[in-house]
């Protein structure tokens, strides 16, 4: 319900997530005020499909576009709930899901550009409206009348001939209102207000504070031999960001998670060093950038709230909806990895020891034990000479435009018919995006779909998708989407060429993309990615196994100036070095969702920790204490936890990788990439939503629970020291 307002169905994968905060002294903020007729908020977008229309919107349009859409929602759910009338599915259910329109508009454009291409006033106006959201979502849901209405409902539904749909929305509206509190006394609700408040205002300040700190510990070198082993093109992006930031030399901007890609080519030790270092100590060097005082109180209030509604844990709060349900079942699918992991770690580790030491004694020189910073560097001289693959002469046959058109939309419409048409007409909130319209194999529009490939300092890290207008039937509004990543912008007149791993960010945040566009909801509340965290991955991630297909990769990996296709040998190459450094990657993985679950398996009578402290006794506790393999993301820069709506839910990118490999198993078992198995995958997953319970979607679609068993496969895991699931 007002899915605006949900964080947990926003944003999909890493980005500044919907603000979901609340509203007090509404007169004393101008929130009564009528919106001016020249907001472009004011009133539907005249632009194709409702788009916003970036070219008219300022910064000052965001603030009093959202604040007179939360006074528009308040009148509209005073009515719904002092309404004489006795409550009916319609004047009340489906009344609310009309509602708050005018804020959604603008709501949604802020959440883009503010995780995409933010500034200081945009910022200001997140840190004003997060508490002015977080009350408003409390005026909604602790609303007194609104809830009996709901609940009346609710407890008469088998008499009301409802629709599976309907009768669905009704049960999570219900559920909606019980988890935020309406159950509680009116003393504890103030409280649960209080918490609610501070809880969103530190997210936001978190988000800020992190983005901040991630430009700030970039690594600045004036001496271009500490880039040794870069490409050319890297070292020009380096002297481009540098220049950027008005410095001499180069500056190597940091990605979001604890790894750099760059350490991989980097030949200096010493820089190597350093850029390591200045990943994972950002965001804890005591200064206003320091995230560490945040989490702490994050962690503690959460643990709070979860008490006063009644659960022993902020983890417990939170899983109820999801498809493991509970801690325990999160926890226990982690712990049934960690053997396995551990093992190839260490394994993976004594190979690149033994690399170090042989080297070390060809040269004559001394040899050193591996540190965190070597890793990358050494595990990419164990795969080129154990499968002769280099990744660095990958890249000329992944030009970033070919991927997108040739790969990532071929796919798309060998499975599902779709096709792409490019829109010059639909403005974007920074230059260099691409915008498509999307169409059935009839010829029907479907959607629209942005893309924001570049890195800037102004963005957020990592790589997420999220709409622009939200589908459903009810209102008439087919999805409006966008994907984001952090790719290096080439520098003018060069090609942009990418990674492997870029190349299957691509067909992952598309995969999110998929699942939007082919919503196929009557309410918005229930559609497309209105999934839960451990459901919501599982379309991205599946979407992945196409970036190898031989039919797909032949079509769009070519040389960019040869017109060459990448030779077989390479793509052999590829496929056998594909469980090459599995344990790390699947290590860093699981060793960051354990430490997302422990943090938020706090009780509310623990004191306010150290966070540095207590996140190496939960990695020691839990197992993962192995030095050169550390957590994806550290407690200070896990934004996913934070502020993005992922707090216990880190762990469902491992499970629904797990989901991933069984359902592409069923496809490999079935004919592969083929319009009938796309349609079927279409018509059973991926324009469901949140209608079907998500156990009962998958067996639906594989004819079993799932099996743990093709994702240890894939991953070069022996599954006998697992489990299964």
């Amino acid at each position: 319900m007002f899915r605006s307002l949900l964080a947990a169905t926003a944003v999909i994968a890493i980005a500044a997530p919907l603000s979901a905060r609340p509203v007090k002294r509404l007169a004393s903020t101008g929130m009564t005020a009528a919106l001016a007729v020249s907001n472009p908020f004011a009133k539907p977008s005249t632009l194709p499909f409702q788009a916003p229309d970036f070219a008219r919107i300022k910064d000052g349009d965001y603030l009093p576009a959202m604040l007179a859409g939360m006074a528009q929602q308040k009148a509209e759910i005073i009515a719904i709930s002092n309404q004489k009338a006795a409550p009916t599915f319609n004047n009340t259910l489906a009344a609310m899901e009309q509602s708050g329109q005018l804020l959604e508009r603008a709501q949604l454009a802020f959440s883009a550009v503010s995780g995409a291409n933010t500034n200081d006033r945009l910022d200001a106006i997140d840190t004003k409206t997060s508490p002015l959201f977080a009350a408003h979502r409390d005026f909604i849901f602790l609303n007194p009348k609104l809830f009996a209405r709901v609940k009346s409902l609710h407890d008469r539904q088998a008499s009301l001939g409802l629709t599976a749909e309907q009768a669905k929305l009704l049960q999570v509206s219900y559920d909606q209102f019980v988890h935020s509190g309406a159950q509680l006394s009116p003393l504890k609700q103030a409280e649960l207000k209080v918490l609610n408040l501070r809880i969103g205002t530190l997210q936001t300040a978190f988000g800020q504070k992190l983005l901040a700190a991630t430009k700030a510990g970039a690594l600045h070198v004036t001496d271009k031999a500490a880039l040794a082993g870069l490409s050319d093109d890297a070292i020009a992006a380096a002297a481009r960001a540098a220049k950027e930031r008005k410095l001499d030399g180069y500056v190597l901007s940091l990605q979001n998670t604890t790894q750099q890609p760059l350490l991989a080519s980097l030949t200096d030790r010493a820089t190597r060093e350093a850029l390591f270092k200045a990943s994972v100590n950002r965001a804890s060097k005591g200064d206003d950038n320091d995230t560490r005082p945040l989490i702490a109180e994050i962690a503690q209030l959460r643990a709070q709230q979860a008490e006063l509604l009644g659960y022993p844990s902020y983890s417990a709060y939170t899983l109820y909806d999801q498809m493991a349900k509970t801690p325990a079942a999160a926890n226990g699918f982690i712990d049934r990895l960690a053997p396995a992991v551990s093992a190839k770690e260490r394994a993976e580790a004594a190979d690149i020891q033994a690399l170090i030491d042989a080297q070390a004694k060809a040269s004559g020189q001394a040899s050193f034990k591996a540190q965190p910073w070597d890793w990358d560097f050494y595990s990419e001289q164990v795969r080129k000479a154990r499968y002769d693959l280099d990744r660095d002469a990958l890249k000329p046959y992944f030009e970033i435009n070919k991927v997108l058109t040739d790969g990532v939309f071929f796919a798309a419409n060998k499975l599902y018919g779709l096709t792409f048409s490019e829109r010059k007409d639909v403005p974007t909130w920074t230059n260099d995006m691409r915008v498509f319209e999307v169409k059935e194999e009839s010829g029907k529009h479907l959607g629209l779909m942005y893309f924001d490939f570049y890195k800037r300092d102004n963005k957020s890290g990592g790589a997420w998708m999220s709409n622009l207008v939200n589908q459903s039937y009810l209102r008439g509004t087919t999805p409006v989407i966008y994907n984001v990543t952090n790719f290096t912008k080439p520098a003018p007149g060069k090609p942009a060429l990418i990674t492997d791993g870029d190349v299957t960010t691509m067909f992952h945040e598309f995969g999110h993309a998929l699942h939007g566009l082919f919503a196929a909801q009557t309410y918005p509340t229930l559609s497309g990615t209105a999934t839960a965290r451990d459901f919501v991955e599982f379309p991205s991630q599946f979407n992945e196994n196409w970036a190898l297909d031989p039919t797909v990769l032949k079509n769009y990996a070519v040389h960019y100036q040869t017109g060459a296709l990448l030779p077989q040998d390479m793509v052999d190459k590829i496929k056998r070095s594909r469980t090459h450094n599995q344990g790390y990657e699947l290590g860093e993985a699981v060793t960051a969702a354990k430490l997302d679950l422990d943090w938020h398996n706090l009780p509310a009578s623990a004191p306010r920790q150290d966070a540095d402290a207590f996140e190496a006794a939960a990695l020691a506790k839990g197992g993962f204490d192995y030095a050169d393999v550390p957590p994806r993301y550290r407690s200070p820069y896990f934004r996913h936890i934070w502020s993005n709506g992922y707090a216990s839910a880190y762990y469902a990118y491992a499970w629904t990788e797990m989901l991933d490999h069984d359902a592409f198993a069923w496809f490999q078992a079935n004919g592969g990439l083929t319009r009938a198995n796309g349609q079927r995958f279409r018509d059973m997953i991926l324009s469901r939503g949140n209608t079907i319970d998500y156990g009962t979607m998958f067996r639906n679609f594989t004819g079993h629970d799932p099996d743990i068993t093709p994702m240890l496969t894939f991953r070069g895991l022996t599954p006998s020291t697992t489990g299964a699931q």
